[in-house]
């Protein structure tokens, strides 16, 4: 079984042979997960390191979420925000789907929808999407 701890802002220098050493990582770069796993046969550490999405793109969908459950100015809402944390249950999840799509222009189908947890899931489906 492998055990996995992940960071969700981390500075990665972008010289190639430091993706291999653990002590290269020593600050904050945004949109940027690293995530360092082992198992029982594996001795040595491995670095995943994968892309999130945009700035632009969390905060569009910050905006959306934040109209569509009604919050004030006062609430908070960020990539880490949960949408069942925010008071939204599966009808208001919909709308925030539906208010994504009309505002990128794209189509969620329903399976990925439900994997939609928080702001973060949000905008990287989007992210793929607009990729494709």
């Amino acid at each position: 079984m492998a055990s996995t701890v992940t960071f969700a802002s981390v500075s990665v220098p972008l010289r190639t042979s430091a993706l291999h050493r653990r002590q290269s990582i020593n600050g904050v770069f945004p949109a940027t997960s690293v995530s360092f796993f082992s198992s029982r046969s594996i001795s040595t550490p491995r670095l995943r390191i994968s892309c999130a999405a945009k700035t632009e793109t969390v905060d569009k969908v910050c905006e959306i979420v934040k109209k569509q459950l009604a919050l004030g100015d006062d609430q908070v809402v960020n990539g880490e925000s949960k949408f069942s944390a925010l008071g939204a249950d599966s009808l208001d999840t919909v709308e925030i789907v539906m208010g994504l799509e009309e505002e990128f222009g794209i189509s969620v189908e329903e399976e990925s929808a439900q994997t939609i947890a928080t702001v973060q899931d949000a905008a990287d489906m989007i992210e793929k999407l607009c990729a494709n």
